[in-house]
C-alpha cells in the first residue's frame, strides 16, 4: 500500500453516561419502546453478532479513509487500501486489535465493485478475518458472503480497539414511531448537544426483527455520475430480512476534515449492504453496542 497522508486528532469524550443520556433523548422521540444503559459488552463473537473479537474496548479509535469523491463522477481505481496497513496507521497495539465498519470492496480482488463490511481482529501475526462483502450479480440479485482479502477500495469508515470486554452503551429500541432511522436519530441528538465538539463513535447493532432497506453498489458506471439523482438511479436497493448485523461509525460534527458523518453496512447469510432504514417500523427491534473513540484518524483525505 502506498503511504497515504494521515491526520491525527486527539479526542476528549464526555463520560459514557452523559453520551448515553444524549442518545436517549434523540431515540425516545423516534421509538415507542427504548432502553439506553451502560452495560458490560457481551461476547460479540457469539451469534447473532459473529464479530471477529469479543468486545469494543481498549484503545478505542475511529478512522475515515478516502471518501466518496474517489467514487464519483468516475472511480479512482488507484485508491486501494490494506486494512492491515490501516491498523498500523491508526496505532493499534501490536499485541492485539480489532477493526469493524463500512467501506467499498476490493474491486481488484473481486473483479467488480461491492459493499464491504470490515470485521477483522489479530493477535500478533494471527489474523481472524470475518469480513463480508455484498455485490450485485448478473441477474440483478445480490450476494453477501465472507471475503478472504484484507483490502478495501475508495473509502472506509472504521472503528478500532483492542477488542476487549468492558463498559459500552447498550441500546434496545423497538417500534419506530418517528421519521428518522436508528442511526440518524442518534447522530442528530449528538449534533444538538455537541455542535462544535467532535464525538466519534462506533460499534455494532443487530436488527433482530423487521426488514431493512439496503443498497448495494453495482459495478462501476462507465458514464460519469455527476449528481445525487444519477447516483441514486445507479444504486440497487433491496429489502432484507432479519437478523442483520450492522457495523456503524458516526460523528457529532465535522471539524473541517471532510468526514463522512455516518456510515453503516450490514451483513447476514441472506443479504447485506448499506443501511438506509427499516421498512417495517411497527415490528422492528434494534439491539446495539457502541463505544466512544479517543482518537480520530483522517487517512488520504480527498
Amino acid at each position: 500500500m502506498a503511504k497515504w497522508p494521515v491526520e491525527r486528532v486527539t479526542l476528549i469524550p464526555d463520560p459514557l453516561e452523559d453520551i448515553a443520556a444524549c442518545i436517549r433523548t434523540g431515540l425516545e422521540k423516534n421509538f415507542k419502546e427504548l432502553s439506553v444503559t451502560i452495560s458490560q459488552c457481551p461476547d460479540l463473537r457469539a451469534q447473532p453478532f459473529n464479530l471477529a473479537a469479543a468486545g469494543l474496548c481498549g484503545n478505542p479509535r475511529v478512522a475515515d479513509v478516502g471518501g466518496q469523491p474517489y467514487l464519483t463522477p468516475l472511480p479512482r481505481l488507484d485508491k486501494v487500501y490494506s486494512l492491515l496497513d490501516i491498523i498500523r496507521d491508526i496505532e493499534l497495539p501490536n499485541e492485539q486489535g480489532f477493526i469493524l465498519g463500512a467501506g467499498a470492496g476490493p474491486f481488484r480482488y473481486l473483479g467488480t465493485n461491492s459493499e464491504l463490511m470490515p470485521n477483522l481482529s489479530y493477535k500478533g501475526d494471527d489474523i481472524n478475518n470475518q469480513t463480508h462483502y455484498a455485490k450485485v450479480q448478473p441477474d440483478g440479485q445480490q450476494l453477501c458472503e465472507k471475503l478472504e482479502s484484507h483490502d478495501c477500495g475508495l473509502m472506509a469508515n472504521l472503528f478500532g480497539s483492542s477488542g476487549l470486554p468492558g463498559p459500552v452503551i447498550k441500546i434496545v429500541a423497538t417500534n419506530r414511531t418517528g421519521e428518522l432511522n436508528f442511526i440518524t436519530a442518534i447522530t442528530e441528538a449528538l449534533k444538538v448537544k455537541y455542535s462544535s465538539k467532535l464525538v466519534s463513535m462506533g460499534g455494532v447493532f443487530v436488527i433482530r426483527k423487521g426488514k431493512a432497506n439496503l443498497h448495494v453498489m453495482p459495478d462501476f458506471s462507465t458514464t460519469p455520475l455527476n449528481t445525487g439523482e444519477q447516483v441514486e438511479k445507479w444504486l440497487k436497493f433491496y429489502d432484507v430480512d432479519p437478523p442483520l448485523v450492522c457495523l456503524s461509525v458516526f460523528h457529532s460534527c465535522d471539524p473541517g476534515l471532510d468526514l463522512r458523518m455516518e456510515h453503516t453496512h450490514c451483513f447476514s447469510d441472506h443479504g447485506g449492504g448499506h443501511y438506509h432504514w427499516d421498512v417495517t417500523p411497527e415490528e422492528v427491534q434494534y439491539e446495539a453496542y457502541f463505544n466512544v473513540a479517543e482518537v480520530l484518524y483522517r487517512i488520504d483525505r480527498p
